[in-house]
């Protein structure tokens, strides 16, 4: 053993780790709402249909509260040198919301 104190969270030096996280974020972002819009265009090309229409709106609303989620972890990981963690809540959020964009991409797609 060393005779080093142990490092406690005030010491963590986080390197570049927020910036990389902000930007694996911000690809994130991007690339959902590529596929979200190609996607809609997919589910309306043959034409519009009640279904199809309805689909897309609740797709549409998931995929804008993903956005408001990833926007404002990606305003917390810039604004700080050492940003908090991810709070449960967020992350259960994240995670539910990503699940029922990729059913919505499913139903969207069959």
């Amino acid at each position: 053993m060393s005779g080093t104190a142990p490092r406690t969270a005030h010491d963590r030096d986080p390197g570049l780790q927020p910036e990389r996280t902000r930007l694996a974020w911000r690809r994130t972002t991007l690339s959902s709402t590529a596929a979200a819009l190609l996607a809609m265009k997919t589910a309306l090309h043959g034409g519009t249909s009640a279904a199809a229409i309805i689909v897309c709106a609740l797709c549409s609303g998931l995929w804008l509260a993903f956005l408001l989620i990833a926007h404002r972890r990606i305003r917390t990981l810039a604004a700080t040198n050492s940003p908090p963690a991810l709070t449960p809540r967020h992350a259960a959020a994240g995670a539910l919301l990503t699940v029922a964009l990729a059913l919505c991409a499913a139903a969207l797609v069959f």
